[in-house]
């Protein structure tokens, strides 16, 4: 069955799955995350917003109510901002995948953005998802992986070898800038 917003809804033996928010999760962590880093002045790190252009809009009681709208342009990474002196930028992506992570999940102009930001000294990353644990994956590795490779998805057992895994917990809800200290600052 069909809901508002392609939401889609299955039903099983006494279980309602929800289509309409996957990927949300990790999101909400990286978010709770950032707040947190944010509110406590170890990292300024902010989600980016995808720029809408609103085409068409009326007026009602409550305000402003867009009708049509499209993306101005296509958006780089989820998040970016400063960490110890050096500007950081990360995608977060997950999968239901359990064997790998499909390159179909990225964008052409995120994959080409990568090397961009990593020739000007930043930081980059991706964080993903997958079966159940959080890594952390270099840009660097990430590109290189894409450009050595002709596969269409990246093997689990490269990620369990080539990531870094990113803990759960309080607060932070998922505790990235340890693993980013180990990754890019050990031995400061």
């Amino acid at each position: 069955m069909n809901y508002p917003n392609n939401i889609k809804k299955v039903k099983t033996a006494n279980k309602v799955i929800t289509y309409g928010n996957r990927g949300m999760g990790l999101e909400s962590l990286i978010n709770e995350s950032c707040e947190y880093y944010n509110e406590v002045d170890r990292a300024l790190i902010y989600k980016k917003p995808t720029p809408i252009g609103i085409s068409e809009a009326s007026y009602n009681s409550k305000g402003r109510v867009i009708k049509n709208g499209y993306f101005k342009a296509p958006s780089t990474l989820d998040y970016n901002g400063i960490y110890k002196n050096k500007y950081i930028e990360f995608e977060a992506k997950e999968t239901s995948n359990k064997t790998s992570f499909p390159l179909s999940n990225f964008h052409e102009h995120q994959i080409k953005y990568i090397p961009r930001v990593l020739a000007h000294g930043g930081i980059c990353f991706i964080i993903m998802k997958i079966n159940n644990i959080i890594y952390l994956i270099k840009g660097s590795d990430f590109i290189s992986f894409i450009n050595n490779n002709e596969r269409k998805s990246i093997p689990y057992d490269w990620i369990v070898k080539n990531g870094f895994v990113i803990k759960e917990g309080y607060n932070p809800a998922l505790n990235y800038l340890d693993v980013v200290d180990e990754v890019y600052f050990e031995g400061e």
